[in-house]
């Protein structure tokens, strides 16, 4: 008889057999790279708000924000009772010959929160296909007769073909083939802009233009966009009716301080908004995309067309459900205005260390509770720790930084209990993100162990980090 695990079984597993396991089944660099962090030996028992409990009883402070899913922290009472209802009812999942109720709801509630004429809503599963849904949109709305989309220059926008190819992150450095007709501008850079639009203007002041997709703010970069810019690209893509599509799958759900990013600005309306992340409460995972009415009608609202873009689980039902109360739960529990607090905090905490400790860090930014602290590479400890590298290591131009981010994040973990991660892009920010049901407590413990850790300097740094990682090899 075939020898299968059932989920039980792992609830038994070492460390070291999930490691076997993923070599033989899944990535052996997965476990190399993991496994350069302590938590990269650990198995986790249960998790709540913003802790971990490891099996050994260990309480970890997650910090990371799961990358932006977890706004609404680990496990949400309110978000485990919605789905345990829809369970104990024993609803139908999914079915396309009937509509759904958690569909309409879902798409209702969106059109009541966002701005201007945003009201009608898709539901897949990740945010590189919100993104690919929203750029599709885009070329049938202009019937294939334009043939350029633009983005900016370090764009994020996930790791599809289509999505991959407007993403312009280091992260992602292989020639993958993508979207024929893409083109870029520096972002937050008007003037680039301007010239990326004049690239594709046709006979008598036409644009082969159909998207640009933007983040407003840069979650892997720290970056934000101008009042100015932002609306200055959305009166030029109006004026040669271009679809500007906002991303702000990481950014969404009150991150930044409002409840999306861009609507701190009174009457700027995107053509379509992406989002994701944390739309699914920590525990679903769905997207979405919510475009302008007049452009989800002339493109895709006849019966012709009616299904022309669908996915199989488009608006399956207990991922529906849990965006439902996710949704709610920001709004009622004002997570815009918490993560607005919580970036005050960070702020004030974050310029005294970055004060102290001039050697080591370059400048901190930040909005609301997604904030960045940019380390320096240039201490002479690392040009020590490059020459034991291989060759094929060394050549990579962003190695130092990568090294001195790491032995700081392998630090917060070993010696204060504390799980961090950086950036992709524009300097490997050590990203500063906790989901935002963290209160001062949970914010002062993450200050106060950044700070003990750039204590200790470069050299004690990284040859704790070189150690941890010979010990475990």
């Amino acid at each position: 008889m075939t020898d299968l695990f059932t989920a039980e079984d792992c609830l038994h597993m070492t460390p070291r057999q999930v490691h076997g396991l993923y070599r033989r089944y899944i990535s052996r660099s997965q476990v190399s790279l993991i496994g350069s962090f302590g938590f990269g030996h650990d198995l986790a028992e249960r998790a709540e708000g913003c802790w971990i409990t490891l099996r050994d009883g260990r309480r970890i402070l997650d910090f990371t924000g799961g990358i932006g899913v977890l706004n609404h922290g680990h496990n949400h009472p309110r978000i485990l009772a919605a789905r345990r209802r829809f369970a104990e009812r024993q609803a139908m999942e999914v079915h396309k010959n009937f509509l759904s109720p958690y569909v309409a709801a879902l798409g209702h509630n969106l059109a009541q929160l966002l701005p201007g004429d945003l009201n009608i809503s898709y539901f897949p599963n990740s945010g590189a296909e919100a993104v690919e849904g929203a750029v599709k949109l885009a070329y049938k709305y202009h019937r294939g007769r334009r043939g350029t989309v633009l983005h900016s220059d370090i764009a994020f926008h996930g790791k599809l073909l289509g999505a991959g190819s407007l993403t312009a992150s280091p992260e992602v450095d292989f020639p993958f083939p993508g979207l024929p007709g893409t083109d870029s501008f520096a972002y937050d850079d008007l003037p680039s802009f301007v010239l990326a639009l004049e690239r594709h203007t046709t006979g008598e002041g036409g644009s082969d233009v159909y998207a640009v997709v933007l983040e407003p703010f840069s979650a892997s970069g720290l970056r934000e966009c101008s009042e100015e810019f932002l609306r200055e690209v959305r009166r030029l893509c109006t004026e040669r009716d271009i679809v500007l599509v906002f991303d702000e799958v990481y950014t969404g759900w009150g991150r930044t301080g409002t409840l999306f990013h861009f609507m701190r600005y009174p009457g700027l309306v995107p053509d379509v908004l992406t989002t994701s992340k944390s739309f699914g409460g920590g525990k679903a995972s769905i997207s979405g995309y919510i475009a302008r009415e007049a452009l989800f009608r002339a493109a895709y609202d006849n019966l012709a067309d009616a299904t022309l873009h669908s996915t199989t689980y488009y608006g399956f039902g207990e991922e529906t459900v849990t965006a439902l109360e996710a949704v709610a739960i920001a709004v009622e529990d004002d997570y815009p205005g918490r993560a607005a607090r919580i970036g005050e905090q960070l702020a004030a905490g974050l310029a005294p260390i970055a004060a102290r400790h001039p050697g080591l860090v370059a400048g901190t930014a930040g909005r609301g509770a997604l904030h960045g602290v940019f380390l320096r590479a240039g201490h002479p400890a690392l040009d020590r720790v490059l020459r034991l590298l291989p060759g094929s290591f060394a050549r990579d131009p962003r190695l130092r930084l990568k090294l001195i981010t790491a032995a700081v994040i392998a630090a917060l973990y070993r010696d204060h209990d504390v799980l961090a991660f950086y950036g992709s892009n524009h300097g490997l920010p050590l990203i500063v993100a906790p989901p935002l049901v963290a209160g001062d407590k949970e914010v002062e413990v993450f200050l106060e162990a950044l700070d003990a850790v750039l204590d200790q300097g470069a050299p004690r740094l990284l040859a704790a980090f070189a150690k941890d990682k010979a010990v475990r090899r």
